[in-house]
């Protein structure tokens, strides 16, 4: 299909094109030939995915399993980058700062991508800095605690913490993450307080768990079922209506004295925005081909992740989403006044 000839005024990324008389000279149009080719070609060389955390937390997880299958559909070398930082805002930020067109991606999640707007000064626009790919997976929270702690289920808990208050230290994976955040709303929900521990990531704060050195901690199940089923740690509930499949044995937040309590996190593939929309269409139907597939598939379900129905995983279904969220969360983050280090 011959590529569309941009209108007048028409802005790409960061360069104007202009038409004169509704013509376009010999030399303007092998400049705009010559500045779509990659896009005619994609990909023809390798992919780097950046993961704006450390290795081994749910974010690396998924894009390593993502990147396997990407690579034998794109037939590209699809390379993981951890770029780590201020909850993500860094690895996210040299994603939106870089070339538009699609050698470099970002692995976004619901923090990185919705939550930090509201709790950092970004140099990027979550929304305007950013085109959408798709939806990669989802999960809800585990409610957990070191092994020793003295309550059995939620209900107990919820009693302790408000006959103990500010006596318990909740591990984050850092100031404004997904568990810092989830905290927050879960003190406001019960009427608890704790106080928070940040971390470089949540492999750190999980090894601080599992040596009892802090009390709590709500964390997505791949992070945690692990070390549930190790008997390391305890979970008093997932926040979502139905038991994981990966971990059947711990009761939902209706089971156990929370009703309603249904919070969870997602992730996606991004890229810069003025990523060309074929290049952008060609990376959606490698991970719709990704998550079609059913060793990937196995291998996500064994983590916890949930894969999101077909119409959910289109670039314009991830945008309303993230939209959606910003609208919900960025006014629960400013009331708690949490603010990025």
């Amino acid at each position: 299909m011959a590529a569309l000839v941009p209108t007048a005024g028409e802005n790409y990324g960061n360069r104007q094109t202009s038409v004169c008389a509704g013509a376009i000279g010999a030399r303007s149009w092998h400049a705009y030939e010559k500045a779509n080719a990659p896009a005619q070609d994609y990909p023809s060389r390798p992919i780097t995915i950046v993961v704006p955390f450390a290795p081994g937390g749910a974010t690396d997880v998924i894009g390593r399993i993502i990147a396997d299958r990407l690579r034998a559909f794109l037939r590209q070398p699809v390379i993981i980058e951890n770029v780590t930082g201020a909850a993500g805002s860094i690895g996210a930020g040299r994603v939106a700062r870089a070339q538009p067109d699609g050698y470099m991606l970002d692995v976004g999640q619901w923090s990185t991508h919705v939550t930090n707007g509201a709790i950092y000064a970004l140099s990027y626009d979550l929304l305007k800095d950013f085109e959408p790919v798709a939806l990669l997976s989802s999960q809800p929270y585990l409610i957990g605690a070191k092994k020793t702690l003295p309550p059995n289920d939620l209900n107990g808990l919820i009693a302790w913490l408000k006959a103990n208050p500010d006596k318990a230290l909740a591990g984050t994976a850092g100031v404004g993450a997904e568990s810092h955040i989830m905290g927050v709303f879960f003190q406001h929900e019960t009427n608890t307080r704790f106080q928070f521990v940040p971390y470089r990531g949540a492999s750190q704060a999980i090894q601080d768990l599992v040596a009892g050195q802090i009390d709590l901690m709500f964390m997505v199940p791949s992070n945690f079922v692990p070390q549930v089923r190790a008997g390391t740690i305890k979970a008093y509930a997932v926040t979502a209506k139905n038991r994981l499949a990966a971990a059947p044995d711990i009761p939902t937040v209706d089971e156990t004295g929370l009703p309603g309590f249904y919070e969870s996190s997602w992730w996606a593939l991004f890229a810069p925005k003025g990523t060309p929309k074929n290049v952008v269409g060609k990376l959606n139907t490698a991970v719709l081909d990704a998550l079609a597939n059913p060793a990937v598939r196995q291998r996500l379900a064994d983590q916890g992740f949930e894969i999101p129905p077909r119409d959910r995983q289109t670039p314009e279904a991830l945008g309303a989403l993230q939209k959606a969220d910003i609208e919900k969360w960025w006014p629960i983050n400013k009331a708690a006044n949490i603010k990025g280090e």
